[in-house]
């Protein structure tokens, strides 16, 4: 089965590519999935790379995409923590070290599995990571959206797209800072030497800004709580961006610069967790939007996960 539209070109939109007019009259797709159907003018296929002509009737096939993604491949190895859910959206709370989707190294066990367990997503993020929107690292916990609906989808690919929402973190890293707010500006690229690992450049990569408030300081540690706020997207942003001035988040394998740290902690109990907690002290805190279908406005804050929680109770004992 397949949805077939007909449009007739105007004088205003004569000698323009058919995507670009198509893009245009339907702007619930992207011009990408446009250039995937069967566009015909006066019966005949035509290329998107042709020019419109006044008078011509465009009669377009768009093919029925299936929303529920095949179900085989589900688990439920956790308990999903469910902040909200309807029939185009779902919000979840990720736990730390869980992968998102199935990858070569993780089977099973991902965020993507158990929410297939628990209710269907857009098929538009493919078979792999369907209705995923916006993705956290394994060891990066915090509230996330995934698009139940084929619309929930293309809304939020675009929102995301261009920053038209709000997504705070916390974290707690090492430094004492002399200042309480700074906005850190610098593109990010993937370093030539560690294909794993993001770093910021001076030329190319990618723009990147993130807004960082001082929440708490424990000087007697050399350790400071952080609320950062993306204004940009790029893979490993916080981290990078901290580390590269001088604030690694606390535990973090990659850019957490740990060994030369560790020296200067006394205190047993933190030196303890220190060493043998996994995943950095990052958490996706808050995330606002606007309801990809209603239009209303949405706020979701998650709490401090349990290792973080005692990770700042220590701190405070210490002073």
């Amino acid at each position: 089965m397949s949805n077939v539209r007909e449009f007739v070109v105007d004088e205003l939109n004569v000698g323009i590519r058919l995507d670009k007019f198509l893009s245009a009259s339907m702007p619930e797709f992207s011009r990408s999935e446009i250039q995937k159907f069967n566009v015909a003018r006066c019966g005949a296929l035509v290329k998107f790379s042709e020019k419109t002509r006044l008078g011509d009737v465009l009669t377009v096939e768009i093919p029925t995409v299936h929303t529920d993604v095949a179900t085989e491949n589900v688990s439920s190895d956790f308990d999903l923590d469910i902040l909200f859910e309807d029939d185009d959206i779902i919000v979840v709370d990720k736990p730390r070290g869980v992968v998102m989707y199935p990858s070569a190294g993780n089977k099973t066990g991902t965020l993507v599995q158990n929410i297939l367990a628990h209710t269907h997503l857009s098929a538009l993020g493919g078979d792999v990571r369907p209705g995923v929107v916006h993705r956290l690292d394994k060891d990066t916990s915090g509230v996330m959206v995934f698009a139940k609906s084929d619309a929930a989808y293309r809304v939020l690919v675009k929102m995301f797209s261009e920053h038209d929402l709000t997504r705070k973190y916390v974290c707690f890293a090492w430094g004492v800072p002399n200042w309480e707010s700074a906005t850190i500006t610098g593109n990010i690229a993937r370093s030539s030497r560690n294909r794993q690992k993001m770093t910021m450049v001076k030329t190319g990569g990618k723009h990147a800004q993130t807004e960082v408030e001082v929440i708490n300081v424990f000087p007697r540690s050399g350790v400071s709580q952080f609320r950062c706020t993306l204004k940009t997207g790029r893979t490993h942003q916080i981290r990078v961006h901290l580390s590269s001035h001088g604030f690694p988040v606390l535990c973090d394998p990659i850019y957490g610069r740990g060994g030369t740290r560790l020296g200067s902690v006394r205190n047993p109990d933190l030196l303890d967790f220190l060493k043998n907690h996994t995943g950095q002290m990052l958490h996706a805190q808050i995330l606002e939007f606007a309801h990809p279908i209603t239009g209303q406005q949405l706020r979701f804050k998650s709490r401090l996960p349990d290792d973080m929680s005692e990770l700042k109770y220590l701190l405070e004992e210490i002073g």
